[in-house]
């Protein structure tokens, strides 16, 4: 496309924007059909010239000319009505990646209506979890996740999450329910300082072994890409009630805690080039597994290996409430890194888990999670610990389309009655939109 042609349907979106503009390049004459358009546009400063004073809209503009202009069209975009919005709209969606490498801040495939983005995921998977006996059982689920973000004013934004599962296998009687399971109100005092009020998701670690899908309360955040301190105070709720684990009394397998259950934590997480690091300690009656209270401190790291593709990382546990002190920690190996937007990346990694009982909530992000074990099974008793190696992969298939998958083998257990138990395995496609 020539530049002229692209500078005269840009000016379409600012009509009425501008006022009289003066001629600003000597190659664009007063005569000149787009004459008018190119000099609003420069007048606003949605365009510049050459140090030489000319234009040279003959010559064909780049997309990343092209996304120049669009960035500086978007800084004016509340000058804007509804209709030319949505035209920058769709602009800012087929040109996000070279926003994205300008700077701008535009999320991929959001589509906005008005000033509400949608944006979400699914996925289809196929698990083997621990059944009766300890015997490994396969499911087959489907889940969709759609986030609407409502864009209150500068400073603040109201987010909320639909989510609906489905079971293709032993169906239950909440197959294909949808609810809204997150929203929160989120505000920006300023570059460094921002607090979410609502209920909101939270994910501890480098490894993700503390997932909580719900936390209900205030959560302040201070810092920046370097280090960030994270204050929360609420209340936290079950991961999921389809899921057991172990109690502390070692008799029997029990469900994680009730919804109530008061919590505060407090984070501090940042990177530093190559390396990633957090710190964390949390008070909560959350998953409690058999305890009253959970005190529990942790940290993690990943660092990358220099230029090599590889990095290690890991995490350790330790809850000081319960006797004992128990533990949990996990240390791994990966290579490469998987972008979703772009076809052909992945990566692969392992890692070593040892969890002893009562270090641990109960959620966690992996699919097999060996450490949630149906109540039915009467072999687990007397545990006091699970280990386990586990293998992840993921590759990108096509742009936001992921393959993923998980492998947990040589699973044993510590105790008065030590149960070796079957491999497991799970895998999934998702979409990311």
């Amino acid at each position: 496309m020539k530049k002229i042609m692209a500078l005269a349907a840009a000016a379409a979106l600012t009509a009425g924007v501008s006022a009289l503009a003066a001629n600003p390049f000597s190659d664009v004459s007063t005569d000149d059909w787009a004459y008018q358009a190119v000099s609003d546009l420069s007048d606003q400063g949605v365009v510049e010239g050459y140090p030489d004073g000319t234009f040279k809209g003959e010559r064909n503009i780049t997309r990343y000319e092209l996304a120049q202009i669009i960035a500086r069209l978007m800084a004016k975009e509340d000058q804007l009505n509804a209709e030319q919005r949505a035209t920058l709209d769709k602009l800012a969606g087929e040109y996000a990646d070279e926003l994205a490498n300008l700077g701008v801040r535009v999320s991929n495939l959001e589509k906005k209506v008005g000033n509400i983005s949608w944006f979400g995921d699914a996925r289809f998977r196929y698990t083997q979890k621990y059944g009766e006996k300890g015997k490994a059982v396969d499911t087959w689920r489907g889940r969709m996740r759609i986030n609407a973000k409502a864009q209150v004013n500068d400073s603040t934004y109201v987010r909320g999450r639909f989510a609906t599962n489905m079971y293709f296998k032993d169906a239950k009687k909440d197959d294909g329910d949808t609810k809204m399971n997150v929203l929160y109100a989120h505000h920006n005092f300023n570059d460094r300082f921002s607090m979410n009020v609502g209920r909101n998701f939270l994910t501890l670690g480098q490894t993700a072994f503390y997932y909580d899908d719900y936390f209900d309360g205030v959560q302040a955040f201070y810092g920046n890409e370097k280090a960030t301190v994270e204050l929360g105070y609420g209340r936290m709720h079950t991961w999921n009630a389809g899921d057991y684990v172990l109690k502390t009394d070692n008799k029997d397998w029990g469900t994680s805690a009730s919804d109530d259950t008061e919590t505060w934590y407090a984070r501090v997480y940042g990177r530093a080039d190559k390396l990633k690091y957090d710190v964390e300690y949390i008070d909560t009656k959350a998953g409690a597994l058999g305890a009253d209270k959970q005190q529990i401190w942790g940290a993690g790291i990943t660092a990358g290996l220099g230029n090599s593709g590889f990095d290690v990382f890991g995490d350790f546990y330790q809850n000081t409430k319960i006797s004992g002190d128990p533990h949990m920690w996990t240390a791994g190996l990966g290579y490469g890194h998987m972008n979703a937007k772009k076809s052909g990346t992945w990566r692969l990694s392992a890692q070593y888990v040892d969890a002893e009982i009562g270090s641990y909530f109960g959620g966690n992000t992996s699919l097999v999670d060996p450490l949630s074990i149906p109540l039915s099974n009467d072999t687990t008793k007397g545990v006091t610990e699970v280990k386990y190696w586990q293998i992840n992969g993921d590759l990108a298939l096509q742009k936001n389309v992921y393959l993923h998958g998980e492998y947990a083998l040589n699973v044993k257990t510590k105790g008065s009655s030590p149960v070796d138990y079957d491999d497991l395995a799970a895998v999934s496609i998702n979409y990311v939109f």
